[in-house]
């Protein structure tokens, strides 16, 4: 089974150190954030990506996904060339690094941007990210995360309207419960988004906002053994990603994490 790790919240002050962790746990795949392979100074972005690459093979592990930390919601045509510009960049420097899916962002909430154009806003963008992305062999999973994308049926009307077989969604199972929503609308959403899920981020916790509280994958209130069904029963077949946002020490935390996985994941 790809059981995997995110490069958040969790132990390794370097890049390095943090692969050697996820090694030493268990994990087998890693889940890159921009800033592994793309910093604001680099001037040539490919030297870093190849560098994360060579440490990746150096250790043994390979990467699930590389996040973009895009924001396409955006209409001003000049932003959106921007955004449709750097997510090109970020494909290819996913591919150096090995990984054909890149966990993108919805964007953020802004003044010059009304509620009500969110959907339009982020559709144009993945529209338009099409041209590449499809020849590339590329995929964006879409999150539920922040704001934005974390109404489900929001979500779900945005991958539909573009249309792609190469856009479709990263499916975080606590996302949601911290947005606000209850548990069985929740359970919804899980089935109606598995069938577009390239990647997960399985996590767990109480409560929304200001009274979330994250926990250990099996500690919370997430129906998280729901979830896999639902991603079983649509044939998900890529890596189980864990994200561990709890009190306790993160190297303890993702390694009760991985310790849930192993137990209640099939195969």
């Amino acid at each position: 089974m790809k059981y995997g790790v995110i490069h958040y919240n969790a132990p390794g002050d370097t890049l390095e150190e943090f692969l050697r962790y996820a090694k030493d746990t268990g994990f087998g795949y890693v889940e890159l954030q921009i800033g592994d392979v793309w910093q604001p100074e680099d001037e040539a972005p490919e030297k870093r990506a190849e560098e994360a690459k060579a440490l990746l093979d150096q250790v043994g592990l390979e990467a699930s996904a590389l996040s973009a930390g895009n924001d396409f919601v955006v209409l001003e045509e000049s932003e959106v060339k921007a955004q449709v510009e750097r997510m090109k960049k970020v494909c290819e420097l996913a591919q150096i690094v090995g990984t054909n899916v890149i966990r993108t962002e919805g964007g953020r909430p802004k003044d010059s941007v009304p509620e009500e154009k969110w959907g339009d806003a982020m559709a144009g963008c993945l529209e338009r990210c099409r041209e590449f992305i499809e020849p590339m062999g590329m995929y964006l999973a879409v999150d539920n995360h922040g704001v934005v994308t974390n109404n489900g049926d929001l979500q779900l009307e945005v991958l539909r309207r573009v249309g792609s077989r190469n856009v479709g969604a990263n499916l975080d199972t606590m996302n949601y419960r911290w947005f606000g929503n209850d548990l069985d609308t929740i359970d919804r959403y899980y089935r109606e988004i598995a069938p577009y899920t390239f990647h997960t981020h399985l996590k767990d916790g109480t409560g929304s906002r200001e009274n979330y509280v994250g926990a250990a994958l099996g500690d919370g209130e997430i129906h998280l053994k729901y979830a896999l069904e639902c991603l079983q029963k649509a044939g998900y077949e890529g890596v189980y990603t864990a994200e561990y946002e709890g009190k306790e020490d993160s190297a303890i935390g993702y390694r009760k994490c991985l310790e849930w996985m192993r137990a209640n994941i099939p195969g």
